[in-house]
Order: structure tokens, then sequence, then C-alpha cells
């Protein structure tokens, strides 16, 4: 099975900074929150490395502030001056250890005000994850949003920090308790989420979960290997109907995931055995114009592939009017459901959804669900969309047909 690709995630963690950081260019600024004058000895320091800062010259402005760390019988005042100064120092220059060192003063210090000071916690959550320490930095965003922080963008680190640091269960917990409220105020859930809660799924061999999330990452972000991911997953789930394969293969043409000579030829041949010879020469020609038929060394087999289709379609008009009286003089509606389909393909879409509709309506239907989940199908294809979301919302069964009519509804609304 192909495995989800975390390129959207992995992206967002590279490029992990820290959060705003005030840069303190000078002593009048860096002393706004001082209560008393700095020594002379610590001015001329605090002084010199913003010049430094302001020239663009962080390791020297760095080696510079470092130098206050040997004045003995600092004030608080003055240490915190000193640490503001070397957080936007270090800041700049990349140095993380250092930002950590200083976010973790100025934070214990507690002289900013609270909205600063939740700032101010950011940075230091961000600085830990940068430096790898998973547990820490869980711990301060966790202290962020329990201090009154509201930024939500910092939700998906909080959680890649709890499951990086080895608590993937709390990591889960937390994934589940944002889709539920997500779901519950009719937001979009972030593809961030649902592919942590997919990866944790599969892993733990919830596939109904997997199938779940994987809808909603088809549904809300479709990207084309998801849509891979969802359609190989409904053949493995319990109870799937191999019956469905002709459906399955049908919504895989629509998506484009039909590509493969073999694909098109057994997809033709199913459409001709069903009893569906204009779909077949369609499907034939779809794969003669993608060029993965009549080239090759099987371009002959392909030739009288397209032949047989041609006959079968021939035949097929033929007969229609005969297998119309007949189906209409049947006591069951399969025969009109299967010709109305099959006149639908064939591009007579008014006769042909008239056929099924009444054949539905006749009922006996060998499989009830699968009209349904056909008439959907032709409703769309004669470009009744409405109609067509409509129909697929009735229709049940664990068998895979309730699973196909909600994602050709995934398929219709994207289109």
């Amino acid at each position: 099975m192909k495995q989800l690709r975390f390129s959207r995630i992995a992206v967002m963690f590279a490029a992990i900074g820290f959060a705003a950081v005030p840069e303190l260019t000078n002593i009048a600024a860096n002393t706004a929150y001082a209560q008393e004058a700095m020594r002379p000895e610590i001015g001329r320091i605090v002084q010199a490395a913003g010049e430094l800062f302001k020239a663009k010259k962080y390791k020297d402005a760095l080696s510079k502030i470092h130098e206050a760390d040997s004045v003995s019988g600092k004030t608080v005042n003055e240490n915190f001056t000193i640490e503001r100064m070397r957080l936007s120092i270090a800041s700049a220059a990349g140095d993380n250890d250092t930002v950590i060192r200083a976010a973790e003063t100025i934070i214990a210090a507690g002289k900013l005000p609270s909205k600063d000071q939740l700032q101010m916690i950011q940075v230091l959550a961000n600085a830990y994850y940068k430096s790898g320490n998973y547990s820490k930095a869980a711990q301060w965003y966790n202290r962020y949003y329990a201090d009154g922080g509201a930024d939500q963008s910092l939700r998906p680190y909080l959680i890649q920090a709890m499951n990086q640091g080895g608590d993937s269960a709390k990591a889960l917990k937390e994934v589940t308790a944002d889709l539920a409220a997500d779901e519950k105020a009719g937001r979009t859930p972030s593809l961030a989420n649902l592919e942590f809660y997919a990866d944790a799924a599969r892993k733990q061999k919830d596939m109904a979960g997997y199938s779940s999330a994987l809808e909603k990452m088809v549904a809300y972000h479709g990207k084309k290997e998801y849509w891979v991911n969802l359609l190989n997953n409904v053949e493995r789930k319990p109870g799937y109907s191999a019956r469905l394969k002709l459906d399955l293969l049908r919504l895989k043409l629509a998506l484009g995931q039909v590509t493969k000579a073999n694909d098109f030829m057994d997809l033709s041949l199913m459409a001709i055995q069903a009893g569906y010879p204009a779909e077949a020469t369609k499907i034939i020609e779809a794969g003669y114009k993608a060029g993965a038929l009549g080239t090759g060394n099987d371009a002959e087999r392909h030739k009288r592939l397209r032949d047989m289709a041609a006959k079968a379609l021939d035949e097929s008009n033929k007969g229609a009017a005969a297998a119309e009286a007949e189906a209409k003089q049947s006591k069951d509606g399969n025969g009109l459901v299967s010709l109305g389909y099959a006149s639908v393909t064939a591009g007579k879409f008014d006769q042909g959804l008239a056929m099924m509709e009444e054949g539905i309506k006749k009922g006996s239907l060998k499989n009830p669900e699968d009209a349904k989940l056909h008439l959907g199908i032709a409703q769309f294809q004669a470009g009744k969309k409405a109609n067509a979301i409509k129909t697929w919302k009735t229709v049940q069964g664990n068998d895979g047909t309730s699973d196909l009519a909600r994602y050709w509804t995934i398929y219709a609304n994207q289109k």
C-alpha cells in the first residue's frame, strides 16, 4: 500500500523559526522595563553590542554582550536588560542554544506584559523544537496555551512535539480533539492533523479510522495521492464485494488513475461483458488517445478489442427495441436499469435515465443499491450533478456501494 507522504508537515517544521523577537538596538529601548539605571560598565557593553547589532555584525555583537556575564553583582533589571539584548542578537545570529538560555531567563523574570510574555514563551518553544528537544518544546507549547495563548497555528507544532517526544498517545488525543472541534464548528480540518490521524490509524490497523481520514483529506484537500490511497483501501475493507470492480475502475478512470494498457483493456472488457458496449468503446478510444493502446507489441490485440467493442455496440443497437420491450414486460426492473445505463453511456441521456428510474421503481432488483449507484453515475454523466448527489446520498450497504457513492459525491463536488 502506498504510504502517505508528510511533505507539507516536513516543510513546515523544516522552516520553523522564532516568533518575532524584539530587535533592541539601543540602550533606551532595551531599558524600557528597568526601574533603575544600569551601571556604566554594563551600559557600555550593551551600547557597543547594540551598535554591532545595527551594523549586522551579529557574531561580534553576541561576543560583546557575553562580556556582561563577567560583571559581578548585577541587579535583576540589569540581567533582564542584558538577556533581552542577548536574545535579539542570538536570534539574528542563528544561535539557537543562546536563544533558549536568554528566553528562559526573560520568562522567569516575569517582567514582560502578558502579551509579550506569551510571545517569549512561543520563542522558547520554537527554539526547543529546533534543537530537537521535543519534550521541552511540548512543555512550553502547553505553557503557551495554559497562559492564555490563542494562536492556533501553533497546534501542529505542539502535536508533532508530543509525537516526536515519545508521547504519541497524547498527540493523537490532541489531534482527535482538534478534528472533533473542526467538525462541530463546520471548519475545514487541517491537512497536518488529518495526515497525522490517518498515519496513526494505519499503524494501529484501524482501517475504519484510516478510511475516514483519507475521505476528509480527499474532500477538503483533494490531491491525487490521497485519492489513490483511498480507492486502494476500499477494496481491503471487510465485506467489500468483488462485483464492484467495474464501478471502482469507472471512478479511477474519471480520476485519471487508469493509465496502463492492461487497465484500459480490462476495464473495456468488463464493460462489454456487463452489456455496456458504448461505454467500452469510449474507454478504448480514451486508451488510444492517451497512447496506452495502439502501440507496441500488443497493438494488434488492441485493434481486435476495438473491433470487438464496435461489433458488440452494433449488435446492441440492432436489438435495442426488442430488448427494451422485453425489459418492460419483465416482473423485475433489472433489465430496465441495465438498458437505461447502456443508453446513457451511448449519449441517450433522457431515454436512459427514464428507463433506469422506471426499473428502480418497478423493484425486485438483484442489487438495488448498485442500481442507485449507477443511476447517480448516469445522472452525473448527463450533466445533472445535483440530482446525482441526491441519488448517491440514498445508497446504503456495507459491501462497498455506499463507499463508492460517497467517493463519487466527493469527485462530483470537486469538478
